[in-house]
């Protein structure tokens, strides 16, 4: 499994890892929804089980996805300002470039 994270998503990101109450824990994505072809994300600060897979990026950030979830791999985590400030996650490896 893959996951992309830009520049922006990973500076914020690495100061939610680095604050002491997540000490030891690893980013999880995970689908909130899904409907049709493409579902909608989220993600939080947690372990991995037995049934996630643990993904390095080439940020440095290790990230937690759900063994054999098809809309979780190639998931790409991005950080914007503007219009509106905060996360986007997407996966445009399976053609879901945002929400509706």
């Amino acid at each position: 499994m893959k996951c992309k994270i830009t520049r922006n998503a990973a500076k914020i990101l690495r100061q939610e890892l680095d604050n002491p109450e997540n000490a030891g824990k690893l980013l999880r994505v995970y689908i909130t929804h899904s409907h049709g072809d493409h579902a909608h994300y989220g993600m939080r600060m947690d372990d991995a089980g037995e049934n996630d897979e643990i993904v390095e990026t080439d940020k440095d950030i290790t990230v937690v996805l759900e063994k054999n979830v098809e809309m979780l791999d190639g998931v790409k985590i991005d950080y914007l300002y503007l219009p509106q400030e905060g996360f986007v996650i997407t996966n445009p490896v399976r053609g879901n470039h945002g929400d509706h």
